[in-house]
């Protein structure tokens, strides 16, 4: 015969649930369904395989609860939900039917989850097609499914959008040679995760004069910067230092021959 034990407390939780206290010192956190559906009240006498079979029912309540709380504020994918309620220490089973309930109720379905992200972060970020899926990636979402909503990144809109980051990327950079300027842009624009084909074509679109005295008046910087670090060096070695580190720089030989030589005849 089972051991009969008896509803010491209940008092309200958080959100949606209730606590029920044993008389052994139990406590059992429960929805309102199974408050109703049990009957349970204070002084109420209930069965081990009762409170057993709340037990079991309490964790897929409390789950599920928790998991619509989780989805109210954003889309979520499966894998986010499953991590979400391993964390709250909701079991394995229960875990499984809650998501299985949630995708019956629509409110889990990874595709959706996909092509909104896509659209949201062709229209306020500037991130290329490589990026989003890798954090889609991480998110759980199947090859398929992330190949589906890139569907909504076109060829046409990748390329107003590398270009828009080009265009910021070169007001950013100052005080380099056009070579080393242009290889920071397409660097950017690769860490975006654009293409090469995209990244080729919007470069091709930038606006970018070379203005030679300007490249000559901050290769003159640069120069005397070096020129200064290398100073003990004798005059050979000293220019061959400088001529290296200006030419990786992007700077033309010509110009840099022309330093050396406007600098020889300053010294003298």
């Amino acid at each position: 015969m089972d051991k009969e034990i008896t509803v010491a407390r209940i008092a309200k939780g958080k959100g949606p649930f209730y606590n029920v206290q044993l008389s052994e010192g139990e406590d059992l956190r429960v929805s309102e369904d199974i408050l109703v559906r049990y009957r349970l009240l204070k002084g109420q006498e209930i069965s081990e395989q009762t409170i057993e079979e709340i037990r079991k029912s309490g964790g897929y309540d409390y789950g599920l609860q928790m998991a619509m709380n989780y989805l109210s504020y954003q889309l979520r994918t499966e894998k986010e939900i499953r991590t979400y309620l391993k964390d709250k220490e909701i079991q394995r089973d229960d875990r499984d039917k809650i998501v299985n309930k949630l995708k019956e109720l629509t409110l889990i379905d990874d595709l959706i989850y996909g092509e909104s992200y896509v659209r949201t972060q062709v229209r306020i970020s500037d991130k290329g097609p490589q990026t989003i899926t890798q954090q889609l990636k991480l998110k759980g979402l199947k090859p398929e499914q992330i190949e589906q909503a890139l569907s909504l990144y076109p060829k046409e809109a990748q390329i107003e959008i590398a270009h828009r980051t080009a265009e910021k990327s070169l007001k950013k950079i100052h005080g380099k040679s056009q070579k080393e300027t242009l290889q920071k842009v397409r660097q950017t624009l690769m860490q975006k995760g654009f293409s090469s084909d995209i990244i080729s074509i919007a470069m091709e679109m930038l606006e970018f004069e070379k203005d030679e005295e300007e490249e000559y008046a901050v290769l003159v910087q640069q120069a005397d910067k070096l020129w200064r670090r290398h100073a003990r060096l004798e005059a050979s070695k000293r220019n061959q230092k400088i001529k290296q580190s200006l030419f990786q720089k992007g700077y033309s030989f010509d110009d840099i021959q022309r330093y050396l030589d406007e600098k020889e005849v300053s010294d003298d």
